[in-house]
């Protein structure tokens, strides 16, 4: 294999084919990345055998072939380097790596001890526009478990019908639900994707601007991601996702609209005595007017008012304030709606000017 291209494109590949890189894998080969010259491109490919990401770049291709390169080291050399004109040659298993002024050997593995990628049978898929999946992610994920004997509560529900996406995650604390507008759909699907995977997928959609669209395509047990030059392929997680649509509330009492800046700094001021008492406020409406409180702690206690939009009756709830923090860090927008039933119902919380997110937080006792 002999080729040349220019640094920047190198490098920016090796970034995100190292997302599926696990550094404390225990079989070499998966520390690797897999550099494949074929055409007019240099393939990249990396796998920790949950997912696998591959991309592409436009080459200058004097000889194809196929070969593995520890990914950290070859990251970092490339790094390092000028933009400039990087030659890049494999002899006997080794890349041997020229500049203008210098020229470097990293040992390989042949590329025929990197496991096989899997092939996705389409048994579904749908378009639609990355940076609504990007935004989707970002208000969806951060609510999955992140350790928990329960599988599915690690992952993300995808619902795909009517021509729309529906994305939920619960920790069964929380739980966030996301519904896109899609470009093309065909049939009706219903899977749980790792959370880890969506993670890695958002950091991906976090370097695409624009238009760019996305092609979802999921089979019985894996999908496949497709944007640009970027191809991502997971597992998906067996089992049933919990019946999320029963525990939201119908009716409530109370609906309180606050500044989204505002109660950010209110909770984070707060917070400084409520992470003692396992990030324990208490919301209390009366008259237009919110007391949010805490419990004394050995540190002490906090009170702040907040005057807000209120409608129907005076009430009062205790929530983790931590939970609260994290949908104002993603949800987005300048206002945000509170929407309160009894002391032992859950929370509704949601955009107020947008109907496409819903947002519960489970209570704690007062």
């Amino acid at each position: 294999m002999r080729l040349s291209c220019s640094q920047k494109d190198l490098f920016n590949a090796l970034a995100i084919t190292n997302k599926a890189v696990d550094v404390n894998n225990t079989l070499p080969v998966l520390n690797n990345v897999l550099l494949k010259a074929e055409g007019k491109r240099l393939y990249f490919t990396a796998t920790n055998l949950e997912i696998a990401i591959t991309y592409w770049i436009e080459t200058d291709v004097k000889n194809e072939g196929e070969v593995t390169v520890p990914s950290k080291i070859f990251t970092n050399y490339i790094n390092y380097l000028k933009d400039e004109k990087v030659d890049i040659n494999a002899e006997e298993g080794d890349v041997v790596i020229k500049t203008e002024d210098s020229k470097t050997k990293i040992k390989g593995i042949p590329a025929t001890e990197f496991p096989p990628i899997p092939t996705v049978e389409k048994e579904g898929s749908i378009k639609l526009k990355a940076k609504d999946l990007k935004e989707a992610i970002h208000q969806v994920v951060f609510a999955a478990a992140i350790n928990t004997t329960r599988p599915i509560l690690a992952g993300v529900y995808f619902s795909i019908g009517g021509g729309e996406l529906k994305m939920v995650a619960t920790d069964s604390y929380r739980l966030a639900e996301k519904t896109i507008k899609v470009s093309e759909a065909s049939g009706d699907i219903k899977c749980i994707i790792p959370a880890k995977t969506i993670l890695e997928l958002g950091g991906i959609l976090d370097t695409f601007k624009g238009d760019d669209e996305i092609e979802i395509v999921i089979s019985k047990n894996q999908v496949l991601f497709s944007v640009g030059e970027v191809k991502l392929i997971s597992r998906l997680i067996e089992g049933q996702f919990p019946n999320y649509e029963q525990i939201i509330p119908k009716d409530t009492k109370t609906e309180i609209t606050f500044d989204i800046h505002a109660l950010t700094l209110v909770l984070k001021r707060i917070n400084i005595f409520a992470k003692e008492n396992n990030n324990k406020i208490i919301l209390k409406t009366s008259d237009g007017i919110v007391n949010v409180t805490t419990d004394s702690t050995q540190y002490g206690e906090g009170e702040v008012q907040l005057k807000t939009k209120t409608t129907g009756s005076d009430g009062e709830i205790a929530l983790n304030s931590q939970f609260i923090l994290d949908v104002l860090g993603n949800i987005g927008g300048e206002e945000i709606k509170f929407k309160i039933g009894e002391k032992i119902t859950p929370v509704i919380i949601s955009p107020k000017e947008k109907s496409d997110y819903t947002h519960i937080i489970m209570p704690l006792k007062i």
